[in-house]
């Protein structure tokens, strides 16, 4: 296992490689595609950080994401398109709402933690849809112009997912050094046990609220790539119908691993975005059985499937 530590090392880089040269030899629409994966994956692993992590399941984290989306079109609009401003104004948005969330949600604990997220984000969703002045309303907020870089205007795919990519490296780079450090290890022992993490004299809550607002902060800031790259924002982006897919693409792609949301994410994405409209519709259904299918055949994920098949 030592042996191949070193190469194991070296498949992050190799990815980011492969990643970097994709859109050099892909058309268009799948340099698109591979941009909505990279959001999605951030997203994903926000969220592992609540569910896999912590042991917080949420079916709200899209609210999140929504509102990072919303802040940052919103400053691309009326302020300045300015990529690093936008991302900026959609990670404090973003936290700010889920602080107000968190200080009520992580009080709760199990199901009614459940429960209680998916309350909060059908809330955020209402309020989207009846702030027509801010939010556009059910018409969404659009006409949001490409993102500007160094007086670069980023409207050519490549360059997009070339930017996209840049961002999702250092949203990853924040969630495994969070993950690796001691108040990672802390949130690690409040998923395995609580009572006794506070016995050991841990003020859980205020690490639950933490890391929900860290995991919060985060999705706004694939929010923010969602609104460069899709140049608009619709109530359905931060409902029920983002929270459910991206908790799936966790569970799909493994809780609590390095990777696994991301490829979660990604068999997600190809599911109902790519292959949904061939299915006449029925992208959801597909991924609702292949869901069904992993829970009983790799329940662990698809990136502990390597890891069994090896032992």
């Amino acid at each position: 296992m030592n042996r191949l530590a070193p190469w194991g090392r070296l498949v992050p880089l190799a990815m980011i490689v492969v990643l970097a040269a994709a859109p050099l030899a892909l058309g268009t629409y799948a340099t698109t595609v591979l941009t909505r994966i990279l959001v999605f994956a951030l997203l994903a692993a926000s969220l592992d950080l609540l569910a896999g992590i912590t042991g917080l399941a949420s079916l709200g984290h899209g609210a999140y994401f929504g509102a990072g989306a919303y802040a940052a079109g919103w400053v691309a609009v009326h302020a300045t398109p300015s990529g690093p401003v936008t991302l900026a104004a959609a990670v404090a948005v973003s936290a700010l709402v889920a602080g107000v969330a968190g200080s009520v949600a992580v009080r709760a604990r199990g199901v009614f933690f459940l429960m209680l997220t998916l309350a909060l984000g059908e809330i955020v969703e209402q309020l989207a849809q009846s702030w027509h002045g801010v939010t556009g309303g059910s018409d969404g907020l659009y006409g949001i112009p490409a993102p500007h870089l160094a007086g670069a205007v980023l409207a050519d795919v490549r360059w997009l997912s070339w930017y996209v990519l840049a961002v999702f490296i250092a949203g990853m780079a924040v969630i495994r050094g969070i993950v690796a450090s001691p108040f990672g290890a802390a949130l690690r022992g409040i998923r395995d046990n609580e009572a006794r993490m506070r016995a050991l004299g841990y003020r859980t809550y205020l690490y639950k609220l933490a890391v929900f607002v860290i995991a919060g902060a985060l999705a706004g800031l694939a929010g923010g790539l969602l609104a460069a790259q899709q140049r608009l924002v619709t109530p359905a982006d931060l409902g029920f119908a983002t929270s459910a897919p991206v908790l799936l693409a966790v569970i799909i792609g493994g809780e609590a691993t390095p990777w696994g949301p991301c490829l979660g994410a990604a068999v997600v994405v190809v599911l109902r975005d790519v292959l949904g409209p061939s299915l006449g519709g029925h992208g959801s259904l597909v991924l609702g059985l292949v869901f069904v299918a992993m829970v009983f055949l790799v329940p662990g994920g698809l990136a502990r499937l390597r890891r069994g098949v090896g032992t």
